[in-house]
């Protein structure tokens, strides 16, 4: 699992205590000494992650901004805040993918466009992300490997069956033929 980042702008206080125990943390902490430096940062990057600023310097904009304003507060307590903040965090940021004119709900396994909704297993998320991740064709044995942990010594058309109901469902829903795109060398999205 990937661990999000949480960003201590101008708190050095706040940091050399998360530094101590970061074995502990459900994330990964990095410091900026000031605004200046953090707002150097590329704002894609920064867009799954969580912000704290010193409360006697808050005067960021920050969309993903945490400041404590009632100081003190109990080790037990401040982490419990950063963690709530960065579930709905990624919460939010699961809600709403967009490929290719679709958004896909990570969290209710929808996939939408103009207000139709087709519900979706699992599994046939797990294809959508892996063929949009890649830029290339992905090959049966790819998909077997990758989304099925299969070896490549197994005879099955477990990924041609899936990819098979999987289009049929978008066509069936949305008219769209071309939304995975199949080829000699593999399946794709555009």
């Amino acid at each position: 699992m990937i661990k999000q980042n949480v960003n201590i702008v101008n708190f050095n206080i706040l940091y050399k205590i998360l530094e101590e125990i970061k074995e502990n943390l459900s994330f990964n902490i990095i410091e900026y000494e000031n605004e200046k430096d953090f707002n150097k940062q590329d704002k894609i990057c920064l867009k799954n992650s969580l912000t704290i600023i010193n409360p006697d310097k808050a005067n960021s904009d920050e969309k993903n901004l945490l400041v404590f304003k009632d100081l003190p507060i109990s080790l037990i307590k401040l982490v419990e805040l950063i963690n709530i903040n960065l579930i709905k965090l990624k919460f939010n940021h699961q809600s709403k993918v967009n490929i290719n004119g679709y958004e896909l709900n990570l969290n209710s396994k929808f996939f939408s466009k103009n207000s139709v909704n087709l519900k979706l297993t699992e599994k046939e998320i797990e294809i959508i992300l892996y063929l949009d991740s890649k830029k290339t064709k992905q090959n049966v044995l790819d998909l077997q490997k990758n989304i099925w942990g299969y070896s490549s010594e197994l005879e099955t058309h477990t990924v041609e069956t899936h990819i098979y109901r999987l289009r049929k469902k978008i066509n069936e829903k949305f008219k769209d033929k071309n939304f995975i795109m199949s080829h000699n060398e593999g399946y794709f999205i555009e």
